[in-house]
């Protein structure tokens, strides 16, 4: 029988003035180089935060192909416990360019939503993040907060 242990490693991601995430356009801004890292696969992000809405950290949750990426509920939270976050922010990248969320993306959020409630560690938004040029609203990105689905 193999037994582990578990290590927590962390990773200075910025220095300086403390960021707050109140919208969308700050997590798009805030996971923006993250994402140019795989610009042709979907990448799936959880971003830690405090109880003012700062980053504590984030973590790439999932690398999927060109139009997917799986995602568990176990994985998105299992960060946000060892970190003792607050709250969490959850983000995806479209490669296509279209933040229009597809009917996984809908699925996705609603289990994150409920085991966020059971958890009791809030999911405050999932972004989907784009680019305006392929956005038919030409903004970028996809919230589902603003959309009335969180």
């Amino acid at each position: 029988m193999r037994v582990f242990e578990a290590k927590l490693v962390y990773s200075l991601v910025s220095l300086g003035e403390a960021v707050r995430l109140v919208t969308p356009e700050h997590v798009v801004d805030y996971l923006r180089s993250a994402f140019d890292e795989n610009p042709l696969q979907e990448a799936f992000y959880v971003i830690y935060l405090d109880c003012r809405n700062h980053p504590l950290g984030r973590q790439l949750v999932s690398l999927g192909t060109v139009n997917s990426t799986l995602v568990s509920c176990r994985e998105v939270f299992r960060g946000a416990i060892l970190a003792g976050a607050y709250g969490i922010i959850v983000a995806h990248n479209h490669p296509s360019g279209d933040p229009c969320p597809s009917p996984a993306d809908f699925s996705v959020t609603r289990s994150l939503r409920e085991a966020a409630r059971i958890i009791e560690i809030p999911l405050a938004d999932h972004v989907i993040c784009g680019d305006p040029k392929a956005d038919p609203l030409h903004l970028g990105y996809y919230s589902f907060r603003n959309a009335g689905v969180l």
